[in-house]
């Protein structure tokens, strides 16, 4: 630090002598003409109420620091002190004479301020300003020379002071009109910024109208197509799978290998016709979230059995689940999971030639990280962001070897951030790579469903009234998922009273009891049943954890079940107790003769027979429009309809609405079998209506049969083998 300037303020003329030496400093530093005056003003202030509160006092110049290098000036005087110094630091203070405004101004004109006041002891005011970049460094000798020069020039009189604060004044005044002058011109311009800014705001939104409408005409365009693509596929590869299981004799080996490169294209185009489909729905927002609760290691089975098949083909990989331990109930959408987790695996099986494709999961947090890791050819570096872009694929030597559309992992992208997750990789040229799938435990927007377990229950006089009697709210949710697509809609009763109120209320056509009903012991409700002419021939059906059979036999039960039950079982014997027509008639309405067909060899399949003759526990009515579908449903009552939706003429949602309508045929359970890629919002209707909606498109007879007997038992029918009548 070094002390330029020590004046004393004893006399009024000092003030502004001190003003004149405060501005000769700041010049001789190399301030600005601006900081000059400022610093000037602010030592005046200072000094002039130290004069006036103090009756005198100090004033000392001194410079400080090297880089940067700073004036700080130092104010002391012997006064009474402030006694509302921090009120007055606050803003708060107000005085007719003035009092405090000279602190505040300094405070505002200075980098630096600091003030210390003791009442009686006097105050202390220490103000700085730090010197501006383009300034030179004031050395050793520049400071000497400074000293010299303020000693050679005198202060001069207060006449010339003032003058020079008119002159300041002045250029003051003409730095703010050239200020203001700029400010208007840079208002001007704004405006015409702004307007630029509405005009292209404007041509945005209806470059993002346009936008919109193409990509929903896009959208529209591929669920169109996707049906009148998918329809003939399904048939392609349901005939050639026929062809192949020699269900019309032998083929010769080079049949067999046309027919397999047939099955194997109809195969490929459909997997790019259902990638495309999920990538538009996705970026259209049309994927709805379907979140369940399901186990990890569940999911890992599932996955295990649909992909080793894949392995047929090169025994040299192993593929390796490994087993999850400690891991919560997920609640997210189990199958867009299991569809990331799958399009992993293929790519992972396919640029893999030897060595092994693994797959765990590990908990954080709140999160689950599944990971497929493999001893693959690796990617390089320069590709890893590149593989998530639409029809991307990488260039490497088994790129001929194995087919792809290069839409599995933008999709698998896609679908996590739905989920409100990610997918990442790390991957090591020749080495293999490692794609992780970070997904929630607990999707972010599922909401509980509020309990509606004591809303009054409303008959649906569509649906059977099946009275469960069971405590257990676990197993209550369990069976509401059973029944909640059936014909069967389900009264819960917890307790005996409550038993009592739903007969006295509804007359169900079948119970199921839990021997054991919150300590009460239900045998002697089995057999007041059993023994009341009202209720003799409700048919009982027992599920307990109890393994008694012969005591719930012999008390009248009609079936029993050892919980857990299975779904498919316990419909299957609800069906055949609830017997309805000894001629079970099953009406399909369908243009295409080929998916009418098919569909008759899964009912064949269902019923455990092998030939039209001689197969079907049904009456077959076919239907070939909508028009001559509803004209057989009035005719014949059959017991369900397999519905297809798109038909010409009328469509199958037309068919519908009108079945429903007629109090003659309302209660026909209608499942839907199409190959349409429905909206959410056709998908809503047609759940309130069906019992279920089948697609055409399945990876095997058996997975169609599956399905087509899992719907068959959701209404009502009892499939049995038997000879009956085939139309």
């Amino acid at each position: 630090m070094t002390n330029l300037l020590t004046v004393e303020v004893r006399y009024e003329q000092d003030v502004f002598t001190i003003r004149q030496r405060a501005r000769q400093i700041a010049q001789a530093l190399g301030f600005e003409s601006q900081d000059q005056t400022r610093i000037a003003t602010a030592v005046s202030e200072i000094a002039r109420n130290a004069f006036q509160y103090a009756g005198g006092g100090k004033v000392e110049f001194r410079v400080e620091g090297e880089l940067p290098q700073s004036l700080l000036i130092c104010i002391r005087d012997q006064g009474p002190g402030i006694a509302n110094l921090k009120t007055i630091l606050d803003g708060q203070y107000k005085s007719e004479t003035g009092v405090g405004l000279g602190i505040i101004g300094t405070k505002r004109l200075m980098d630096r301020f600091q003030i210390t006041s003791k009442l009686g002891q006097g105050t202390e005011v220490l103000i700085g300003k730090t010197l501006s970049k383009p300034a030179p460094i004031l050395t050793a000798t520049r400071l000497g020379q400074i000293l010299d020069e303020l000693v050679m020039k005198s202060p001069q009189s207060p006449f010339e002071e003032i003058q020079q604060q008119n002159q300041e004044l002045l250029r003051t005044l003409a730095e703010l009109e050239k200020r203001q002058a700029e400010l208007a011109q840079v208002n001007r311009e704004l405006e015409d910024t702004n307007r630029g800014v509405v005009a292209l705001y404007a041509e945005l939104d209806e470059k993002a109208v346009s936008l919109q409408r193409a990509n929903e005409l896009k959208t529209r365009f591929l669920s169109n197509m996707s049906h009148e693509f998918r329809t003939p596929l399904n048939s392609i590869m349901s005939l050639s799978r026929m062809l192949l299981d020699r269900m019309d004799g032998e083929l010769t080996p080079d049949q067999e290998k046309q027919v397999t490169f047939i099955r194997q294209s109809a195969e490929g185009l459909s997997e790019l016709v259902n990638d495309l489909l999920d990538l538009a729905k996705v970026e259209a927002g049309k994927i709805v979230v379907h979140p369940n609760e399901f186990e990890v290691s569940d999911l890992f089975a599932a996955l295990r059995g649909m992909l080793r098949p894949l392995l047929s083909d090169n025994s040299s990989i192993s593929l390796v689940f490994e087993e999850p331990i400690g891991f919560p109930t997920l609640r997210t959408d189990e199958g867009k999971v299991a569809q990331i987790l799958r399009n992993f695996i293929s790519n992972a099986l396919k640029y893999t030639e030897r060595g092994e494709v693994r797959i765990r999961a590990e908990l954080d947090s709140n999160t689950v990280v599944f990971s497929v890791s493999d001893t693959g050819i690796g990617i390089a570096p320069e590709d890893t962001d590149r593989i998530f872009e639409e029809f991307i694929q990488v260039n490497s030597h088994l790129q001929k070897q194995v087919k792809g559309t290069g839409l599995g992992l933008p999709l698998s992208r896609k679908l996590a951030e739905l989920l409100g997750g990610s997918v990442s990789i790390k991957s090591l040229q020749g080495m293999g790579s490692t794609f992780f799938a970070t997904i929630p435990v607990v999707y972010r927007s599922d909401i509980d469903e509020a309990d509606e377990t004591d809303a009054p229950l409303q008959l649906d006089t569509t649906r059977y009234p099946l009275l469960v009697i069971e405590d257990n709210p676990e197993t209550i949710f369990i069976y509401e998922k059973y029944f909640a697509e059936s014909i069967y809609q389900m009264i819960p009763a917890r307790s005996l009273k409550q038993v009592k109120q739903a007969f006295q209320k509804f007359k169900p056509r079948a119970v199921l009891l839990d021997v054991l009903l919150e300590d009460q012991n239900t045998w002697d409700l089995l057999s007041e049943m059993k023994e009341n002419a009202s209720t003799r021939e409700i048919p009982i059906v027992v599920i307990t954890v109890i393994d008694n059979e012969k005591k719930a036999r012999a008390l009248g039960a009609d079936a029993f079940f050892v919980k857990p039950v299975e779904r498919l079982s316990l419909l299957e014997k609800l069906n055949t107790l609830i017997k309805r027509e000894h001629l079970q008639k099953v009406l399909i309405v369908d243009d295409d003769p080929v998916c009418r067909y098919l569909l008759k060899q899964y009912l064949a399949d269902c019923t455990g027979t092998a030939t039209e003759k001689n197969c079907f526990n049904f009456k077959i009515i076919e239907a070939n429009s909508g028009d001559e579908g509803i004209r057989y449903a009035g005719q014949e009552n059959p017991s369900c309809i397999f519905l297809d939706l798109v038909m010409p003429g009328m469509s199958g949602f037309e068919v519908l609405e009108q079945l429903k309508a007629d109090p003659a045929t309302q209660n026909i359970p209608v499942i839907i079998h199409t190959s349409k890629v429905l909206e959410p919002e056709e998908r809503s209707i047609l759940v309130e209506n069906t019992v279920a909606i089948l697609s055409k498109e399945n990876p095997s007879r058996e997975v169609a049969t599956s399905h087509v007997r899992e719907a068959l038992l959701l209404a009502g029918l009892v499939l049995q083998t038997g000879v009956q009548d085939y139309v």
